[in-house]
């Protein structure tokens, strides 16, 4: 059953209301602060230094979350940053569950906590339409399916601002959450693993460091969007990555902090894997037409080996001296699956999910591959769907 939402905290006072002071490029003019117990309301808060911290809009684009969307709105109204100092937009693409209603129960005690609609459905609208409604200096993309570290979170991304000098934050992303099935933390395991995602991706990195934002930043500041524009709406998967591209175009710098790391809910069945990569494969593909420069030669193996495993079969009946060239590749290929499985296996101690990880690593690579080879032979970009 859904989380109910706990009583809201105690009035205000006057002082308490008054915005945050800080620099003029919303720089922290004091980071001392004490850790606060995981817990919703005032306890849980302390603000007698709320003027010392950047306002924060927290944009969580939702459609369909009903299994996660209370837990995530629970560790949001948990933080012990002062209220008066962020506020939270959730954004609802029509959800056809109970997302809404679960949103409006939430939103009736926690004033900073608002539902947007979004007509368009598409995530790439939902955070547009959340930056247009935005009043922060700061402006943070949260999922309504992920965990966060614990009730200090928008303190370490206000603290990572001010120390960094940055423009926007990027951090890991891992899907090792708590609850998962068996599948769920095999799809962990080896999508963290060197096979399961892009060599060039800082997504599982672990220090703290200047990095490119193509595949990680999740925060910025409200100024990156007059500089280099708002999400692209053709877009339905990987708007972040296109964003974040100009970003990187424009010479705005990225730090990436450990400290802000989220934990994502991996999909729960190979069928739903398959489709999400099959979406990033699609994005991949747009992206590259957007931008040709974009283009490297890991992005697209998947799509090389499944025209090979897929074309292969027929070539080698029509011309049979080919047969033992496209067994050997397949022989290498299995191996690089067991390989890859084995690590998985001796990495987290369970032989059980070493003897699922050759099918999420298939389901992987097949779905990104079919995901760029059916936008590829598209003759124009498809119009965004939902997904």
């Amino acid at each position: 059953m859904p989380l109910e939402p706990p009583t809201s905290p105690q009035r205000l006072t006057r002082t308490e209301r008054e915005r945050p002071r800080t620099t003029d490029r919303g720089m922290l003019t004091s980071p001392d602060r004490t850790a606060a117990p995981f817990g919703v309301g005032p306890a849980a808060r302390p603000a007698s230094t709320a003027s010392a911290w950047p306002f924060v809009t927290v944009i969580v684009p939702v459609r369909n979350e009903e299994p996660f969307i209370a837990r995530t709105l629970e560790q949001l109204m948990a933080q012990d940053y002062p209220p008066e100092c962020f506020e939270v937009l959730v954004v609802d693409g029509r959800s056809t569950d109970a997302t809404r209603s679960i949103v409006t129960s939430w939103a009736q005690r926690f004033p900073h906590l608002r539902l947007l609609e979004n007509p368009r459905r598409l995530s790439s609208a939902a955070r547009n339409l959340g930056i247009a409604q935005a009043r922060g200096q700061i402006i943070l993309i949260v999922d309504g399916h992920c965990e966060l570290d614990g009730p200090t979170y928008l303190r370490a991304v206000a603290e990572a601002f001010d120390r960094s000098g940055a423009d926007c934050l990027g951090r890991p992303q891992p899907l090792d959450v708590r609850q998962a099935t068996t599948l769920q933390k095999a799809i962990a395991a080896a999508r963290s693993s060197w096979l399961g995602h892009h060599p060039a991706s800082f997504i599982y990195a672990d220090a703290e460091q200047f990095v490119p934002a193509k595949s990680v930043a999740v925060a910025y500041r409200r100024a990156v969007f007059d500089q280099v524009g708002p999400f692209d709406e053709s877009f339905d998967a990987c708007e972040d990555v296109e964003l974040n591209h100009r970003i990187d175009q424009a010479g705005l710098r990225c730090y990436f902090t450990p400290r802000i790391r989220a934990r994502y809910v991996p999909r729960s069945s190979l069928a739903g894997l398959f489709r999400q990569m099959a979406r990033y494969g699609r994005g991949r593909m747009r992206l590259l037409r957007k931008h040709p420069e974009t283009f490297s030669l890991g992005s697209f193996v998947p799509a090389f080996w499944l025209v090979g495993v897929l074309g292969g079969l027929p070539v080698c009946i029509v011309w049979p001296a080919l047969r033992p060239i496209y067994l050997g590749v397949l022989l290498a290929y299995g191996f690089l699956l067991l390989l890859a499985s084995a690590h998985v296996g001796l990495r987290s101690r369970q032989a059980r999910l070493a003897a699922i990880a050759p099918l999420v690593y298939l389901t992987v690579h097949a779905g990104t591959g079919w995901g760029i080879l059916r936008e590829s032979i598209r003759f124009a970009p498809e119009p965004g769907v939902p997904s």
